[in-house]
């Protein structure tokens, strides 16, 4: 979910007016994610065809003053994004959380996700961060008293990039009471052949590990407890899968469900889009098109030529059986959980012509956004969450300093948070590059910046808000004017810098953390055995 793993990065590059990160290697193997593993993304293309993530760029403009990781790709994807920059435009109440396990010291990867959170609270939001004790402990293996340290740090450093705690919750699951009895109602609506399927578990899998997923859910619904209001979620690729069961789980937690209907029958997604297209055609075949029967659709749609063949012939089935009765556009809310008192309340809350069924109602005179809005209205009035279903952003993987993977487990590969500066700047130095052979090729034929784990430095981190900055080095680079000799040693000043100057903010802070309503002490460990 919304838990960082150690994992690889595709390499950034830049468009002509802009920075920018590449949509990956063409060729790219298959695509495979899994939330706890280290799985790379090769082609984040495949992400968009395979399991449909939007890009982006679509959104892009409709976010007021975007950061500059969406700026410059390196958040390069959403589910349901648009819900949440409407809220910010329109100050509405809107949230974003996100988690970290604690497993290792957290690095300039987890730095992203970090700045994700501090730059949506600073937007309005409300804001969410929790460390995942509970899936470090049950996933992973690690102690309590491991746990411990490293969520002390995780805090130190998230509090020191600029999380303003009193306007936040900062919580860990293992003492979050709300969410744990939230993963428990959310459990009864899952089941074990979900797991196997979404994630690969086995009769080998530990129960407990299957209690984390369900807590994960959980904390992806946590900010919509006290009202339902759009919520994202930043995260990387590999915790799709968390972010797609929480959507499902959201969904069977409604206490209805609103639809398009045109009939008393029942239709699924693709038939009621083919016979939106009968509706429309009416004129054609209607003996009265003021009144379209069934029966005249069906034999139009009977001719009408669409790929969705096994659709169309169920729909004009449909259709036929229903005979003389009209076609009549209406909103259907179905009951899918509701108590027998909020169905009442919601047919005697429909205003205008309406006609009751025993597990529906059809609303003639609402729109769908009403009916939505409505519907979930009275779902809270009588004890439900009406839960809407949670945003994502994406964000791309940083490649290690030596080239392959940054993980917590090769010191070399990564800059840790808690890195002297000096070792910072030693590990900068010793960085891979994508320069050429020689500085003579470098400048007959320009660096590979494309490919360049230190340009990545600049693009995700030192260049900071500067668009200007990290376009400038890209464009040297690539031009043949920057040698990798001194694009490391700049980059490894400012890294350096950067350090120091978070190192001093996470001091600052070490002597306020008693201050914080957070425990940094695990009550569990005295009964676990560590």
């Amino acid at each position: 979910m919304t838990h960082e793993s150690d994992t690889d990065a595709d390499e950034p590059t830049v468009d002509d007016s802009t920075v920018r990160a590449d949509g990956g290697a063409a060729g790219a193997d298959d695509v495979a994610l899994d939330p706890w593993g280290s799985s790379t993304v090769s082609d984040y293309r495949k992400l968009f065809e395979e399991f449909g993530i939007e890009q982006f760029d679509e959104v892009l403009d409709e976010v007021p003053d975007p950061h500059y990781l969406m700026r410059r790709g390196v958040i390069f994807g959403h589910r349901d994004y648009r819900a949440v920059a409407r809220a910010m435009r329109n100050d509405e109440p809107w949230a974003a959380l996100s988690g970290f396990m604690p497993t290792g010291d957290p690095h300039i990867g987890h730095k992203m996700v970090f700045d994700e959170i501090i730059w949506h609270q600073q937007q309005g939001g409300d804001a969410y961060a929790l460390i995942a004790d509970l899936e470090a402990h049950s996933a992973r293996g690690l102690s309590w008293d491991e746990i411990d340290e490293h969520t002390r740090n995780y805090v130190l450093s998230l509090l020191a990039l600029g999380f303003d705690p009193e306007e936040s919750d900062l919580y860990r699951q293992s003492t979050n009471r709300e969410v744990q009895d939230l993963a428990f109602e959310l459990g009864i609506e899952a089941n074990f052949s979900e797991f196997q399927a979404i994630y690969g578990f086995d009769g080998e899998t530990d129960v407990s590990h299957m209690e984390s997923v369900v807590t994960q859910m959980a904390d992806i619904l946590y900010p919509q407890l006290d009202e339902p209001k759009p919520t994202v979620i930043p995260v990387g690729p590999d915790q799709d899968p968390h972010m797609r069961f929480a959507r499902d789980l959201a969904t069977r937690m409604r206490f209805f469900k609103v639809t398009d209907a045109f009939a008393s029958f029942e239709l699924t997604d693709t038939e009621r889009e083919l016979v939106a297209v009968a509706y429309d055609h009416r004129e054609e075949y209607a003996e009265e098109p003021d009144r379209p029967r069934c029966g005249e659709a069906g034999e139009w749609l009977a001719d009408y030529e669409t790929s969705a063949e096994d659709a169309r012939e169920s729909a004009v089935a449909k259709l036929e059986n229903a005979g003389k009765e009209p076609i009549r556009p209406r909103v259907r809310v179905l009951d899918r959980n509701a108590t027998d008192e909020a169905f009442e309340a919601l047919v005697e809350a429909i205003d205008g012509e309406k006609r009751r069924y025993e597990a529906h109602v059809d609303a003639f005179d609402l729109d769908h956004a009403e009916a939505e809005e409505l519907a979930r209205e009275i779902e809270v009035d009588h004890g439900g969450y009406g839960f809407q279903p949670p945003s994502s952003i994406y964000h791309r993987f940083m490649t290690g300093l030596t080239g392959g993977k940054m993980s917590s487990s090769i010191p070399a590969s990564h800059i840790s948070l808690l890195d002297d500066p000096e070792e910072g700047y030693d590990k900068v130095r010793s960085a891979t590059t994508g320069g050429r052979e020689t500085a003579e090729e470098q400048r007959e034929k320009g660096g590979k910046a494309d490919e360049c784990p230190v340009y990545e430095l600049y693009a995700y981190l030192l260049a900071g808000d500067d668009d200007e900055f990290a376009k400038e080095v890209y464009d040297e680079c690539v031009g043949g004017e920057r040698l990798c000799g001194g694009c490391k040693e700049q980059a490894a000043e400012l890294m350096e810098e950067f350090l120091e100057d978070h190192q001093e903010k996470r001091e600052e802070w070490e002597e306020k953390l008693d201050d914080l309503d957070f425990e940094f002490d695990s009550p569990r460990k005295r009964t676990s055995g560590d």
